[in-house]
């Protein structure tokens, strides 16, 4: 497939698609990103590579975060709460690889990006349920405020 005609499907794919799943498409394609990065540690160009998919990735998640505390957002408050508080860690883990960079540290980015997505591709009658299953739980101590939504 050339790259008009790739750019082609995916502008008219997004015209079919709903916001779950431009979010959980988002979420992949960085989780995707960040992989690539973790397994090609030892690339000449790493530390660009890697700055790029964690920009890319704390990019989508700000989104995210707008996005949950929207007045309208018809999630449960709990839910909503609780996806903020996860953003709080992946923004932590974010600048902590950024500041002294290590491969594993991107284990548990790829593994919430991954899991996120997964529960977006889920039927949304379900999405209390399939959120609650789908978010790994970080420890507490990884959170230093808590949002009021």
């Amino acid at each position: 497939m050339s790259a008009n005609q790739l750019e082609a499907y995916k502008t008219t794919q997004k015209l079919y698609m709903s916001g779950r799943e431009i979010e959980a498409g988002a979420l992949m394609q960085a989780a995707f990103k960040i992989k690539e990065c973790q397994k090609n540690w030892n690339a000449a160009d790493r530390d660009l590579q890697l700055q790029e998919a964690l920009m890319n990735n704390q990019n989508i998640w700000s989104i995210l975060q707008s996005e949950l505390i929207k007045e309208d957002n018809p999630l449960p408050r709990q839910i909503k709460e609780d996806i903020l508080n996860l953003s709080i860690f992946v923004d932590k883990r974010i600048f902590e690889v950024l500041a002294y960079p290590a491969p594993e540290k991107l284990n548990i980015l790829i593994d919430i990006n991954l899991n996120i997505a997964a529960g977006l591709s889920q039927n949304p009658s379900n999405n209390e349920q399939v959120v609650g299953q789908a978010l790994p739980k970080p420890q507490k101590n990884h959170f230093a405020t808590s949002f009021s939504v």
